[in-house]
């Protein structure tokens, strides 16, 4: 049975909602009064997309110390999250989880996974964390609508039928349409959400053969097309991005593509995802630098076949072969025999291959979602609502994405942690 009172209830059992539940639960060092922290799941398991994620690693967390150079990784938000990541960014995260008994080990790109390499440990840490603070969490409970009492909290209304009263409302639903008719019921806008953090799908797919073929660096930019009626393109546009890239059968995925197409999410949603691709395989190697390597396979390696000596030993050989067999030039052909306007034209293509790019990747493949609700009408030092007092937005909710590498986890963290303080801290007075 659901109680009819609470406190505090939190609707949303992600990352955000838990951290949130969790706060609020603890912060009073006296401990809380049983009960009054409500947390509602609508699915039969909470952290789904925590067990789900990093490949059923999880990346918790991703190693920048430094807030302002954290709040870069965040297209949307990042200039407003400076505030709330000097209060509880990535090292208080690490700090966190390790005061409940789980270590974060960093790799070399910088994310951070548990140590046991298993997201099931940080799903545990955050129900046992919940149970011991005295949070109630019900699953299958879908909250449905929301209003403002009178004479002060909220009546919540359930998917089920029941309804529940509390003084304070978490939303954390992330970009689920729940969560967004609740918001913006209580008074708050809504940026459209689109897709973000999405592979590319390529026209024609000239690359297709090469399906499962990684390259680190690889640099990239979008093209885009001014829209019609627009004399200068908006800020977002073109994107470069640089870091390694994977070749699949429908285009182009890995870090450097979900960073390039995050940061152009909504300029790509206005062109029905229709742009250039311009890739240089070198990672951003200077014209005169390629000259000299060729020049020196000319030298050193005359007498091989193109075909069996790459410019540099990081160069993929399919790749390679595939770029040789696209400009016209006889893998067979001795590295002696290469033309000047032979070279010049695999240095062209190494340096700026162009692909049209016709859409996203597979559907539902996107990892996040770029909108919600604008944080103009958020107080960042509480996360709470400007426009409904005792109302509190969380996570995904949000108006906030970040790049892939535990970005988007830490802002749920962050955010979660500062409701939850302020609760308590509410709590206390009343």
């Amino acid at each position: 049975m659901l109680p009819s009172r609470v406190s505090v209830v939190v609707v949303g059992g992600g990352p955000a909602g838990f951290m949130a539940a969790i706060t609020a639960a603890t912060a009073d060092s006296a401990g809380s009064r049983a009960g009054e922290v409500l947390l509602l799941e609508a699915t039969p398991e909470p952290l789904h997309k925590v067990l789900i994620s990093g490949g059923g690693r999880c990346n918790v967390t991703h190693a920048c110390w430094d807030p302002r150079l954290l709040a870069d990784h965040y297209p949307r938000g990042g200039r407003a999250l400076r505030g709330p990541f000097s209060r509880f960014a990535a090292g208080d995260t690490v700090a966190w989880f390790e005061a409940h008994g789980l270590e974060l080990v960093e790799e070399p790109d910088g994310r951070m996974f548990p140590r046991s390499n298993r997201s099931t440990s940080v799903v545990d840490t955050l129900r046992q964390a919940a149970l011991a603070a005295g949070v109630r969490v019900q699953t299958a409970q879908a909250g449905q609508a929301a209003e403002a009492l009178a004479g002060g909290g909220f009546r919540l209304r359930l998917r089920s039928g029941a309804e529940v009263q509390a003084e304070r409302l978490v939303l954390a639903t992330g970009s689920h349409p729940s969560g967004h008719r609740i918001a913006t019921s209580l008074g708050h806008g809504l940026v459209a959400p689109v897709p973000s953090l999405f592979s590319l799908t390529l026209a024609e797919h000239p690359l297709a053969g090469l399906a499962g073929v990684a390259m680190d660096p690889v640099q990239l930019e979008l093209v885009l097309a001014p829209l019609e009626g627009a004399a200068t393109l908006p800020r977002e546009a073109p994107q470069r991005q640089r870091g390694a890239v994977l070749i699949t059968h429908w285009g182009l995925s890995g870090p450097a593509t979900l960073r390039l197409t995050a940061f152009a999410a909504r300029v790509l949603r206005q062109r029905s995802y229709r742009a250039e691709l311009r890739v240089d395989w070198t990672g951003g190697r200077r014209p005169a630098d390629l000259e000299e390597l060729f020049s020196a396979a000319r030298r050193e390696q005359a007498r091989r076949q193109m075909g069996n000596w790459r410019p540099w030993p990081d160069l993929s050989r399919r790749l390679w072969l595939h770029l040789l067999d696209r400009h016209g030039v006889d893998a067979s052909l001795r590295w002696a025999d290469l033309t000047r306007r032979g070279e010049l034209a695999l240095i062209s293509a190494l340096r700026d291959s162009r692909y049209p790019v016709a859409g996203r990747g597979p559907f539902g493949e996107e990892f996040v979602t770029a909108g919600g609700v604008p944080l103009s009408e958020v107080n960042l030092a509480t996360m709470e609502s400007r426009l409904q007092p005792g109302l509190f937005l969380v996570g995904e909710l949000l108006d906030v994405d970040g790049v892939t590498g535990g970005f988007n986890f830490q802002h749920c963290w962050s955010s979660g942690w500062l409701a939850g303080k302020a609760l308590a801290a509410q709590r206390m007075c009343s």
